[in-house]
């Protein structure tokens, strides 16, 4: 009889446990409950994986948010139509996904502007040279894709300043495009070495070059790349120079919003078709040669193996429309950029990293 009570004390101690277990359980399922723990402030919580891609295709066309003001990279050319580096990476995937580079429109936003644009879903794809940071990648909730262009800030003056380095640029008024990297990079460095400095805030480039053509300015900062894109425009080029020295590292590229993994493989595996094309030595104009290619990592890129674009949501062969219409980084890179250009700016880190570059792509595999 003992051993009976016994037995049944330990087993009610144990449906006792178990109810507190579950319980427990139950509390970790409701606090768990995505409903509830969902930011709705975050503009990318609404997105989910595929829809990016679904409005695209619906609509018929990408939404590419870039720049109207940068010449080689973006800008409005004499037809009224939009061309630069920056504008072919989003040719490449009006491209991959309908077989048609034109099949874009460009909206140009300021720096000020684009982040919104982008996380409220104004644009599908933001490439409109916009530094990739800690912050930016995380508290804006943007995702960056491969970077297509290393970049550096720097400064520039007038050659008969006198001026060839930092320190000697003490009390100088240097201008500033508001919104962007180069305000805290600017401060930083100059804190660094001890340098004061009037920072001269600006709305958009326009107007920073503008200010410092007139003589408003001593001297203005942005990437060196829009250093050198800005000083081929100007009314004596030769009248300028870029200081050496770097203030930053200055990695651009295509960025497209949290929340839509699917768009995010989209548009980094469209952007390193472009350097694994290179790679392989594939351009538009031999593109055909390779076609029925016995080398299997060709046959794989060229979508004549195995399945990547579906993978993707896309096409195949998508890397062949990529070339076929825009070319690879070398085609996109000098006929915005290159030797026969007004910049004539030579690749260096952008080279691949065979010729002493760090461009690199990962295995189409």
């Amino acid at each position: 009889m003992r051993n009976s009570k016994r037995i049944f004390k330990f087993l009610l101690w144990l449906t006792l446990l178990g109810g507190i277990f579950l319980v427990g359980c139950a509390d970790d399922t409701i606090s768990a409950d995505p409903e509830t723990d969902v930011d709705e402030t975050d503009p990318a919580s609404d997105t989910e994986e595929g829809d990016t891609l679904a409005t695209i295709l619906d609509r018929g066309y990408v939404i590419v948010g870039g720049n109207n003001q940068l010449p080689g990279f973006g800008y409005l050319n004499s037809d009224g139509e939009y061309e630069g580096f920056d504008i072919d990476f989003g040719k490449t995937l009006a491209a991959a996904i309908f077989d048609d580079p034109e099949a874009i429109e460009v909206r140009p936003l300021s720096a000020q502007e684009r982040f919104t644009a982008l996380q409220t879903g104004e644009v599908d794809v933001l490439i409109r040279n916009t530094t990739w940071t800690l912050d930016r990648d995380v508290a804006l909730g943007t995702n960056f894709t491969p970077t297509t262009f290393y970049d550096g800030q720097g400064i520039m003056v007038r050659s008969d300043s006198g001026i060839t380095s930092l320190e000697e640029l003490e009390g100088a008024r240097i201008g500033v495009e508001t919104g962007t990297t180069t305000e805290s990079n600017l401060a930083d460095q100059f804190r660094k070495y001890g340098i004061t400095y009037e920072q001269v805030l600006f709305d958009d480039s326009d107007a920073v070059v503008e200010a410092y053509e007139s003589g408003n300015i001593d001297a203005w900062t942005t990437d060196k790349s829009g250093l050198v894109s800005r000083q081929a425009t100007l009314a004596n080029p030769d009248q300028h120079i870029i200081l050496e020295e770097n203030l930053s590292k200055e990695p651009l590229g295509p960025t497209v919003r949290h929340g839509d993994d699917q768009w995010f493989d989209i548009v980094k595996w469209v952007t390193l078709a472009t350097i694994e094309a290179e790679e392989l030595g594939i351009t538009s104009e031999n593109i055909e040669d390779f076609l029925g290619s016995e080398d299997p990592v060709v046959r794989r890129f060229m979508g004549e193996e195995g399945e990547l674009g579906q993978m993707l949501g896309i096409d195949d062969e998508f890397a062949i429309r990529v070339i076929t219409h825009v070319g690879n980084y070398q085609e996109i890179y000098d006929r915005n950029l290159g030797p026969d250009t007004i910049f004539n700016l030579d690749r260096g880190l952008n080279d691949l990293y065979t010729d002493g570059g760090i461009l690199y792509s990962p295995p189409f595999r």
